[in-house]
């Protein structure tokens, strides 16, 4: 099998199983959403640490510890992981699916935002547009739920800020993960403590079934983050780009279809105008992919004609 298509199979295979990702979820009822948080923080950590020491790959470590100032930005992408996670979990757990499958439509947009924000690129007129009438649509659905979409925005803006800080770190998959995790693995090691203290801890206690769920979060968590990294490595950028959009619809059919939620006709508009903006951004940046190949193609023999 050649890498490319290898590569699909992976990006294929990690945003189906994050789009399936809600129905796991809901098998993790009765733990409340911080319990599943903390273990799925935990069983990570436990999950790639066997995985790196079969691979004899712990010795990156040692390396990480001359850095400061990488630490400090894995402290920074944990902690931002970290409220994308809860804030997933909770969504899902308080039946409110479509809504966390706003957020990872938005995603690629609040992306865009960040980079004229924080790394200070300038967009194509295009890409404006496409934030304009995602903008617009924010608008739409807070008249439809009479409050702000804050799950969605915090999904996106947490994600997005996560993406940033990885993309300036640079680190593998499974390094990253292990790192991240860990940094979050003492605070919800001594959560699952407090609760199980407290007799209301969920673990062990509801049925076998129920506690292998939680213990298979590490790698629900992780297999899916390995498969987009193998993804990445083989596909061009902009077929990982339309490939993002596999998970949020096949949440959004999760949402609507299998879990019943209701999807007005305001609100259906305000997904129809996110639609309509990716649909702009993500047709921009292919005619934008396709004139850098070509002014590539014809830089080159020049170049060669040149030595």
């Amino acid at each position: 099998m050649n890498q490319t298509r290898l590569g699909y199979l992976y990006g294929v295979g990690a945003y189906l199983l994050w789009g399936f990702f809600p129905i796991y979820l809901k098998l993790l009822r009765p733990a409340g959403p911080i319990e599943i948080l903390a273990h799925r923080i935990v069983w990570s950590v436990v999950f790639v640490a066997l995985l790196l020491a079969a691979l004899r790959n712990i010795g990156f470590l040692r390396a990480l510890t001359r850095r400061p100032r990488t630490l400090a930005g894995i402290g920074v992408a944990a902690a931002l992981i970290a409220v994308n996670w809860g804030t997933y979990i909770y969504g899902v757990n308080s039946d409110r699916v479509v809504e966390t499958a706003l957020g990872y439509f938005i995603n690629p947009l609040v992306s865009v935002l960040l980079g004229v924000f924080v790394l200070r690129e300038r967009l194509r007129s295009a890409q404006w547009a496409a934030l304009g009438v995602g903008g617009l649509a924010v608008a739409v659905l807070t008249v439809d739920y009479g409050r702000l979409p804050y799950l969605a925005l915090t999904l996106a803006f947490s994600f997005a800020g996560y993406g940033l800080v990885k993309k300036r770190l640079g680190l593998p998959a499974a390094e990253g993960l292990f790192v991240e995790s860990a940094v979050l693995a003492l605070p919800a090691l001594a959560y699952l403590g407090w609760l199980s203290q407290q007799g209301e801890s969920t673990f062990g206690h509801v049925s076998a079934g129920h506690t292998a769920l939680l213990v298979l979060a590490g790698a629900a968590t992780a297999i899916p983050l390995l498969l987009f990294a193998g993804a990445a490595n083989r596909l061009p950028l902009s077929v990982l780009g339309m490939l993002q959009y596999l998970a949020p619809i096949l949440q959004l059919g999760c949402g609507v279809l299998i879990f019943h939620e209701p999807m007005p006709p305001a609100r259906l508009a305000g997904f129809a105008l996110v639609w309509v903006a990716l649909i702009v951004f993500t047709a921009d940046a292919l005619r934008n992919t396709r004139r850098t190949r070509a002014a590539a193609r014809t830089r080159t023999p020049v170049t060669a004609a040149t030595r």
